[in-house]
């Protein structure tokens, strides 16, 4: 954990912080992930930002001592109404998707990640979303109230969750948000996703 006399700020991100997430990102998966070297994460990151999808006042950094050690941030995620995929205004059910995540690696396992999806998902509340998916670590994102999203009847469609559905999971902003909610995640609206 980060010691009691160092602060985490988290605020929104801003173009000046670009080339300091891109290393940030790198690392983060380049050390701790074995199924990326960051580089496909940042095409998706630019995708996001470039789409229709993109919600700046959601996409975040954390500063420990003037330096970036986080970025994360959530985006509109129409669900698809079938397997195939395929997405309109009209399949927006209030959904934000949250991708990326990252801490720098020099501060892995010290609460960053965990304080920062508590605020986010806060103000994912606060700006009237219904709910929020995220596809990972289901150990790490169960910490902070996320479930499997086929709970909700949710369904992933593709990837790694196929053959361990607890990958893909979702949250209620609040009790009862997401029902009558359903669809499958189809990424088809990324190329790097």
């Amino acid at each position: 954990m980060p010691m009691p006399d160092q602060k985490i700020t988290i605020r929104p991100e801003a173009h000046k912080d670009y080339k300091s997430i891109v290393s940030l990102i790198l690392r983060s998966f380049q050390e701790g992930t074995d199924y990326s070297d960051g580089t496909d994460i940042i095409a998706l990151v630019e995708e996001i930002r470039d789409s229709k999808f993109y919600i700046p006042e959601l996409s975040f950094v954390a500063e420990l001592d003037n330096q970036i050690v986080g970025h994360f941030l959530f985006s509109k995620f129409p669900l698809s109404p079938t397997r195939e995929g395929g997405h309109d205004d009209k399949t927006d059910a209030g959904i934000v998707m949250l991708a990326p995540v990252c801490v720098h690696a020099d501060y892995f396992r010290r609460g960053i990640g965990t304080a920062m999806l508590k605020m986010g998902i806060e103000k994912v509340r606060e700006m009237g979303y219904k709910g929020i998916t995220v596809e990972g670590n289901y150990r790490f994102y169960h910490q902070v109230g996320f479930r499997t999203s086929s709970e909700f009847r949710i369904f992933p469609t593709s990837g790694y969750p196929m053959t361990e559905p607890r990958c893909m999971m979702c949250q209620e902003t609040y009790a009862g948000s997401l029902e009558g909610i359903h669809g499958y995640i189809v990424y088809d609206m990324y190329f790097n996703a």
